[in-house]
C-alpha cells in the first residue's frame, strides 16, 4: 500500500535556519527547524495536552511546543550530549545566580591559574587518545575550567556552564571543526593552532548566557519539559502528540550523533562516550534479513548488491519498528503522532521510510492522516556521501524530508 505523500511548499522554509526561530545554545548534528513543527502542530489545532519526543536530541520538538502553548512535554534519548543541550535550554534558571555564580567563577580560576603548579595537581580526563586530540596546555586549561564547573553546587547552573565548557573542547582541540566526525588537522595547521581556552570558554559562556536570557528563559513562565538519558519505554503514561525527528539510519553510516559528542561526553566523565552510535537505533547488528512489510523489497535489493549492507540496514528497520510499537501504546485515543524523516538511499537503493513510519503506526491501531513532503534546504548534515568509498565518486544523500501525521483510532 502506498501512502499519500503531498509535496508542501510551505515546509520548505527557504533562507531560514534553526536560528530565525531559536537560536540554538550548541551546535548539534541533523536538528529539527522548530518551525516544522510550529506550523504542524498549529496545522491540527494542537495548543494543549502533553507532548513526547522520543528521540528529542537538542530538543527541536520542545521550541516548537512552546510557541503553540503546549506546558508539559518529555524527552529521551541515549547520547547525554544531547540531553544537557535540552535540559539547559528548557530548565527556568534564574539570571542573577547566573551571573553571580559567573564573577566568582571568573575571579577564582584566574586566581587559581596564577600559579602554573595548580594544574599540575589536578586529575587528567579520561578522554582517549587525549594528547593525539588535544595539545598538553589545552587539557591544562579545559581541566581547570572543568574543574571550578564541577564546584557549582546548584545542579542547573552546572550543568549551564558545561554547555560553554562543551563547545570549548571541541572548539580547541585539533579535530577539523566543520566536521561532525572526527578528523585530525593537517600537521601543518596543528602547527599554527594555539587556541586561548579561557578566553573562547568566557566569550562561549557570554553568549549562552545571551541566547538564554533573550529566547528562552522568557518562553518558559509556565512549561515543564523533563529529559532523560534513556531509551524511550512506557512509563504508564499517556500523551496527547508526539513530535520527533528520529534518525534517518544508523550513526556509523548517517548522521554521527555519538562521534559528534564523544569530547564532550569524555570531558564530562561518561564511560561509555565511545560506544554510543552502537546505542543508537540500527547500532547494533542482525543476523537476518527482515522479510517483511513494504521495506522488504528494497532491501532484498540491497541484500543482491552487499549482504552486510542489507544487515545493517535490517537493523535499523527492526529498531525503529520496535521503537514505533513502544510510542503507539503511550499516545491517547485521538492522539496525534508526527515524525518528520529523510528517506536515505543505500547502494543507490531509495529507502521509503516515511511509507514505513506510516505502515507500523497504522499496524498498532493508527490512522495515516497525511505525509508532507518538503525540500531539504537548511538541515546541518552531510549532502553528499561516497556510497563506492571510491574516491571522488559521490552522490546526493537526501534532498528531501517527510512530515507523517498519524491518529490513534483504536
Amino acid at each position: 500500500m502506498k501512502y499519500q505523500v503531498v509535496r508542501n511548499y510551505q515546509y520548505d522554509y527557504l533562507g531560514q535556519s534553526y536560528a530565525s526561530v531559536y537560536p540554538n545554545l550548541h551546535r548539534y548534528p541533523a536538528t529539527m527547524l522548530p518551525q516544522i513543527g510550529i506550523d504542524i502542530l498549529r496545522e491540527f489545532k494542537i495548543s494543549k495536552g502533553t507532548l513526547l519526543d522520543p528521540y528529542c536530541g537538542s530538543g527541536s520538538s520542545f521550541a516548537s511546543g512552546l510557541e503553540c502553548g503546549l506546558k508539559e512535554m518529555e524527552g529521551y534519548d541515549i547520547n547525554p550530549l544531547a540531553v544537557l543541550i535540552s535540559k539547559v535550554k528548557f530548565t527556568k534558571i534564574s539570571i542573577p545566580e547566573i551571573i553571580e555564580t559567573r564573577l566568582i567563577f571568573r575571579n577564582d580560576l584566574y586566581e587559581f591559574l596564577k600559579d602554573e603548579s595548580n594544574i599540575k595537581k589536578l586529575q587528567r580526563p579520561s578522554v582517549t587518545n587525549i594528547e593525539f586530540w588535544f595539545s598538553q596546555e589545552v587539557i591544562g586549561n579545559l581541566s581547570a575550567i572543568k574543574y571550578f564547573i564541577d564546584g557549582i553546587k546548584n545542579e542547573s547552573i552546572r550543568d549551564f556552564f558545561f554547555i560553554p565548557f562543551s563547545e570549548t573542547v571541541r572548539e580547541c582541540s585539533y579535530t577539523r571543526n566543520s566536521e561532525f566526525k572526527l578528523y585530525r588537522m593537517k600537521s601543518e595547521d596543528i602547527l599554527n593552532f594555539n587556541p586561548d581556552v579561557i578566553g573562547v570558554f568566557f566569550k562561549k559562556l557570554e553568549d549562552t548566557i545571551y541566547l538564554y536570557t533573550n529566547f528562552y528563559f522568557p518562553r518558559l513562565a509556565a512549561a515543564t519539559v523533563k529529559v532523560y538519558v534513556s531509551a524511550f519505554r512506557p512509563q504508564n503514561k499517556l500523551f496527547d502528540v508526539v513530535l520527533t525527528s528520529p534518525p534517518y539510519g544508523d550513526s556509523r553510516t548517517t548522521v554521527a550523533y555519538g562521534q559528534f559528542s564523544t569530547f564532550s561526553n569524555e570531558w564530562f566523565g561518561i564511560k561509555n562516550a565511545r560506544k554510543i552510535d552502537q546505542m543508537l537505533m540500527g547500532g547494533g547488528k542482525s543476523g537476518y534479513i527482515i522479510s517483511e512489510g513494504l521495506i522488504a523489497d528494497y532491501v532484498t535489493q540491497i541484500a543482491k548488491i552487499d549482504y552486510k549492507r542489507a544487515l545493517d540496514v535490517s537493523a535499523f528497520y527492526k529498531d525503529l519498528k520496535y521503537s514505533i510499537q513502544k510510542v503507539a501504546e503511550s499516545v491517547n485515543r485521538r492522539g496525534k503522532v508526527i515524525y518528520v524523516v529523510g528517506n536515505r538511499t543505500v547502494k543507490q537503493v531509495l529507502l521509503p521510510t516515511d511509507q514505513f513510519i506510516a505502515e507500523k503506526f497504522e499496524e498498532n491501531g493508527f490512522k495515516h492522516l497525511i505525509t508532507y513532503e518538503r525540500a531539504i534546504s537548511n538541515k546541518v548534515m552531510p549532502s553528499k556521501n561516497s556510497p563506492t568509498n571510491k574516491c571522488g565518486k559521490t552522490m546526493n544523500t537526501m534532498l528531501y524530508e517527510y512530515i507523517v501525521v498519524c491518529e490513534n483510532v483504536k
